[in-house]
């Protein structure tokens, strides 16, 4: 496998980890193993989905994030709220309440994600009627998604769209803005991304289709939403901070990136499982007649990411009354001097070949064929018992040494049957028995 030294977000707490394997059987990469009654994240195979972190029942994997006190670095601190920040406050009169009350919490600034998702809405339609690109063109706006694609859809890569992430345009832009207002250095200016999911953090550490980070830090927005609750009372009539309209606050659920969009034939997709399989579907030619797919690794969009706090479904009906007007809509977006040029990234996806197996052409091939002899060995339940999350990863990993035939308690039973143990089945779960104990 590559070595890939890059930063992960995601990480477990050993202390809490029980080892109940029940993270493996969710993670969409198969980067998790159970080793010694502790969980074990493969770091090169993590795309920071934040999925084990959500299913855990001991609360062993978690987010790291920067913390609030990074700010003090800075003579000038800028906010960048995710749109899907305001989703988290019921009864919402407006964004300009959220916004003044990071003002009142230590930011110098804001400068609203949503505008830089509208900025990225305009260069995708220009994208998309250049008509240079297979079809369906996909989002790259879900850095999990696009971390899935490079390492288990390969084929995929053209059909993405190279276009930075919303956070990341208005990080240049509040930079740029805030260097002209102040006359400060560039590098003295902190500029703080208020991330609802931890494959944000990864990526704005280590950008996709940057070459180097254009963030400062970022704040989870648990945090910062715990800062902001006991200030927003206290805001009865917030200035007119608010500049992006309901086409960049809309983004921060799922299907509001498509509804920015022209082409009819457009799909939108929230949830990894649901992820998968409609990539699946692409990369077999069977989604060829769409056009754009907008695709989102949490369910319901950002506003199901693990480090916010509201029930998504109720978040969405939140965002939903702050888009209809009832509680105060945003103003109309404006236009910002914004070259679409370079909004491109500067980098190229590339195909990470986690899963191969390195070393010279035959010794791989013969790795291969035992891996697979292996599997049809193993019993095919996929019961994760050996702290694998399938037969097949087990194989795998008994191939590459990093396991033992023996981890398999079918394999375990089949070998003492032999051996003096008088009832071999004691060692096995009660549903896999095959004699009812009495």
């Amino acid at each position: 496998m590559p070595d890939r030294q890059i930063f992960h977000s995601v990480k477990l707490d050993r202390d809490k980890c029980r080892g109940c394997t029940t993270c493996i059987k969710h993670c969409p990469t198969e980067a998790i193993r159970v080793r010694r009654g502790r969980a074990q994240i493969i770091s090169e195979r993590c795309i920071d989905c934040g999925i084990c972190i959500r299913v855990c029942p001991h609360k062993a994997k978690k987010a790291e994030c920067d913390p609030p006190e990074r700010l003090g670095d800075y003579k000038h601190k800028v906010a960048l709220p995710a749109p899907s920040l305001y989703a988290q406050f019921r009864n919402l009169d407006g964004a300009d309440r959220v916004l003044a009350g990071l003002l009142r919490i230590g930011f110098d600034a804001v400068w609203e994600v949503s505008r830089g998702a509208e900025l990225i809405s305009e260069a995708t339609r220009r994208a998309l009627a250049e008509g240079s690109r297979p079809r369906p063109a996909i989002s790259s706006a879900c850095p999990a998604v696009v971390r899935l694609i490079c390492i288990r859809f390969p084929a995929l890569i053209p059909n993405v769209i190279d276009l930075i992430a919303p956070f990341e345009a208005a990080a240049i832009a509040a930079r740029r803005e805030a260097a002209e207002k102040t006359g400060l250095r560039p590098e003295e200016i902190g500029v703080f991304f208020i991330t609802p999911c931890p494959a944000k953090v990864t990526a704005a550490r280590n950008p996709l289709l940057l070459d180097r980070p254009v963030a400062d830090g970022c704040l989870s927005m648990t945090e910062v939403y715990k800062r902001l609750l006991p200030v927003l009372k206290d805001i009865k009539d917030p200035p007119p901070l608010a500049r992006s309209g309901a086409e960049g606050i809309g983004w921060a659920r799922s299907g509001g990136e498509t509804s920015a969009l022209a082409p009819d034939r457009k799909l939108y997709v929230d949830g990894i499982e649901n992820v998968i399989s409609v990539l699946e579907s692409v990369e077999d030619g069977s989604l060829s007649e769409v056009d754009f797919i907008e695709l989102n690794a949490c369910n319901q969009g950002c506003i199901g990411g693990c480090l916010t706090v509201e029930n998504p479904y109720i978040a969405r009906e939140n965002l939903a009354g702050l888009l209809r007007g009832r509680k105060g809509s945003a103003a109309p977006a404006k236009p910002e001097p914004f070259a679409p040029a370079s909004l491109r990234g500067a980098k190229k996806l590339e195909y990470e070949p986690i899963y191969e197996i390195v070393g010279d052409r035959a010794e791989a091939m013969e790795k291969y064929a035992r891996i697979e002899e292996l599997r049809k060995e193993l019993p095919g339940l996929d019961c994760g018992s050996c702290g694998a999350p399938s037969c097949r990863a087990l194989a795998e990993d008994i191939v590459l040494g990093k396991a033992s035939e023996d981890d398999c308690i079918f394999r375990f039973r089949e070998k003492m049957g032999g051996g003096a143990m008088a009832n071999p089945d004691e060692f096995l779960p009660p549903p896999f028995r095959r004699e009812e104990k009495e």
